[in-house]
């Protein structure tokens, strides 16, 4: 069959790191296009009416803290501004609530959240002052190393860097505390259970349960990012951001073309050369195909007759995903009426754990196929951030559950007696109304419309979450860092010549940071082969060549 039409470059999939690639290679005078498999573009960055007319919820993601930081956005901030996106930012970002009423709130101060600490523990507060300066270390050492790819020449010189101004000592202390878990970050600075579980409920938001090695470092930088800048949400909607970038791949000369199911990947000779979609079509690509996908969608179903070497295919097969979420979008018609003090109803976020003991028990049992008996309830209160989401008095919430299992073998607390998510989802959603009520007693009576997404919903309306994986694929030390989304494979090529990857099974991982797609097409139209980019000058070159030894599949 002859080729439709031909491009420099596919991209599959409209994820925002798909977009952001796209749009790079658009902007370098490529000729692109991107291939969407469902309606709507953007992947887990969508927004939606889904509870009544008027209200829009953020449908999956609604923190842009990282979109906001990250280099596409710095780099085109006026366009993305000319094409309607804009920010609603909260300077009160996130508390926790406990069940004796009270709760701990992180406002963007320092002092005035240490003084809020301080009310409970003054330890607490010296606590967190000491914890602010390991975060401004890091900032200094490890957080540039989250705009490189790993390994190359620019990360060994910014860690070089990192390591020259702070020296070896304090690094490899800073190392250590970064690579220890959620619940001994916590106890290690935080003398009350209560502050320790602020920082622990962050390590759910991705696959970190309180006693899972490595987890410490999403909870740092969220707590003293959120400290230092605040939170913000997309102004309108999470698809905004979409909306943007498919705008300036558009008005650069590149297309998005929605309902359009890539079914296979053409090769020739061992090379990319294009793609096929539902119905036959075929699409070619002279320079490359960027997959916004999962390893296992890549290799398991898009290359299925294309052989490749034995170990690369038990990587693939080995490539492990997090436990599920359950998503549930609630309408109010008043504020949420917080025991702990009406002016909670403020915050971009409420956490209701509510101890570390609890987490720990919520992973264990969702690692084990339970359906928790009492889950984490990470409450977005999207209006008290950007109060154009509803007509006024009217509320949204957006409640993410962490964790629960894919695939249920049973209910930890023995009253929900489905193990499937269409009989659970309904007891479930009971569940997670009663926990709430528990700490916002009359919240129920508010309830004007709602919405609930299950983990085989997620993954039915975005395949990229495996059994309601929202973060793409574990993020344990293992599949993290040089080693996402295997050993050898992180600089974003595959072993099919032409073939990269981007998105949230790439380094730097889950989250909207929007990283790995500016980073493939600045692979792309630097004309500069990838192995010189990782081995680099002669000052970082003997670290890049030691890298380069023990990461390279071929050695070469």
């Amino acid at each position: 069959m002859s080729l439709a039409s031909s491009h420099d470059a596919v991209v599959i999939g409209s994820g925002h790191n798909g977009l952001v690639a796209a749009a790079a290679l658009a902007k370098a005078g490529w000729s692109v296009v991107v291939l969407e498999a469902e309606d709507t573009p953007g992947g887990c960055v969508r927004s939606g009416e889904v509870t009544l007319p008027g209200v829009v919820h953020d449908l999956y993601s609604t923190n842009q803290n990282l979109f906001k930081q990250s280099p596409p956005y710095r780099a085109w901030e006026e366009d993305f501004e000319r094409h309607g996106l804009r920010f609603a930012h909260s300077d009160t970002p996130f508390c926790n609530v406990f069940e004796d009423g009270t709760a701990i709130r992180v406002v963007a101060d320092l002092d005035r959240t240490a003084a809020e600490l301080a009310q409970r523990s003054p330890a607490d507060a010296r606590g967190l002052r000491q914890l602010n300066e390991r975060f401004q270390d890091f900032q200094k050492v490890f957080l540039p190393l989250y705009g490189h790819a790993l390994p190359s020449a620019g990360a060994a010189g910014v860690l070089a860097k990192g390591v020259a101004t702070l020296g070896v000592e304090r690094t490899l202390e800073l190392a250590g505390m970064l690579l220890g878990s959620t619940r001994e970050l916590g106890e290690s600075y935080f003398e009350t259970p209560e502050a320790q579980a602020l920082l622990t409920t962050w390590g759910l938001h991705m696959d970190f349960g309180p006693d899972v090695s490595g987890g410490a470092v999403f909870p740092l930088m969220e707590t003293f990012s959120n400290i230092e800048g605040g939170m913000v949400v997309a102004e309108g909607g999470a698809s905004k951001i979409p909306q943007a970038l498919c705008a300036m791949i558009e008005e650069n000369g590149g297309t998005v073309r929605t309902g359009a199911r890539v079914t296979r990947i053409l090769t020739d000779g061992g090379r990319a050369t294009g793609v096929e979609i539902e119905g036959g079509e075929q699409i070619g690509a002279g320079k490359a195909v960027v997959a916004n996908l999962m390893p296992q969608a890549i290799f398991g179903r898009l290359l299925g007759d294309v052989p490749l070497p034995d170990e690369f295919e038990h990587k693939v097969e080995g490539y492990q995903h997090g436990p599920g979420t359950f998503m549930l979008h609630l309408t109010l018609d008043g504020p949420v009426p917080w025991a702990a003090g009406a002016d909670l109803a403020d915050f971009a976020y409420v956490h209701v754990p509510p101890t570390v003991d609890d987490l720990a028990r919520t992973y264990q049992q969702s690692l084990a196929g339970l359906l928790p008996d009492s889950p984490l309830l990470i409450v977005g209160q999207t209006t008290a951030v950007d109060p154009t989401r509803a007509p006024d008095g009217t509320h949204v919430l957006w409640i993410q559950v962490r964790t629960v299992p894919g695939t249920i073998a049973g209910d930890a607390a023995g009253e929900i007696d489905a193990t499937d998510w269409a009989g659970a989802a309904e007891p479930f959603v009971e569940r997670v109304l009663h926990k709430l009520e528990r700490f916002a007693p009359g919240v129920r009576e508010r309830v004007v419309g709602q919405h609930a997404m299950s983990p085989v919903d997620l993954e039915r309306h975005n395949a990229n979450l495996v059994g309601g994986d929202s973060i793409g694929g574990s993020a344990h030390f293992r599949q993290n860092f040089l080693f996402r989304p295997f050993p050898g494979w992180s600089r974003y090529e595959m072993p099919v010549e032409g073939l990269y990857l981007c998105g949230a099974a790439a380094w730097p991982g889950p989250g909207n940071n929007a990283t790995s797609g500016w980073l493939v097409a600045e692979r792309l139209t630097s004309g500069v082969p990838w192995k010189e980019v990782a081995l680099g000058t002669a000052a970082t070159g003997a670290v890049g060549a030691a890298l380069w030894s023990m990461l390279s599949p071929s050695g070469d």
